[in-house]
């Protein structure tokens, strides 16, 4: 075998069709492209969707609903979650750190789910009102 042996496998490549040259080019006087039309045109191209005029399906259809990208960054933690940590002081770089919050997280919610048993100081973080009611009567504090 020799460098100026080789050759593409038989059918490999294939003779690109020279359109709009006439009856020679074996795709005939209208390029392959039929009789007339905006398609057949030089820049005949459609947009997607698009139904000759007609509201088109995505337009006719009702649109519903809404998605918070900020639900997409906010997280709740239960009172009794926090009372296992060891801490005193809780913010979210501190529950970033010890795993319990995803690091895109940016906003963290205090539900009153559980009892806490011990005095901690919240700092940063979103908190219902029975969570806080719960929080203070341990002897913890809420800072904004």
């Amino acid at each position: 075998m020799h460098l100026n042996t080789l050759k593409p496998a038989k059918g490999a490549h294939k003779v690109k069709l020279r359109v709009g040259r006439g009856w020679g080019s074996g795709i005939g006087k209208n390029g392959g492209k039929g009789n007339k039309g905006q398609k057949s045109r030089g820049s005949g191209k459609v947009a997607i969707g698009f139904e000759g005029g007609q509201m088109p399906l995505h337009r006719r259809l009702p649109k519903s609903g809404f998605s918070s990208w900020k639900k997409r960054a906010t997280q709740e933690m239960r009172l009794s979650e926090l009372d296992k940590l060891e801490t005193a002081e809780i913010t979210l770089p501190i529950l970033q750190d010890l795993g319990l919050v995803n690091q895109n997280i940016q906003f963290i919610k205090i539900i009153a789910t559980g009892t806490i048993n011990r005095a901690i100081v919240i700092k940063g973080l979103g908190v219902t009102k029975g969570a806080k009611a719960l929080i203070e009567a341990a002897g913890g504090q809420i800072v904004a």
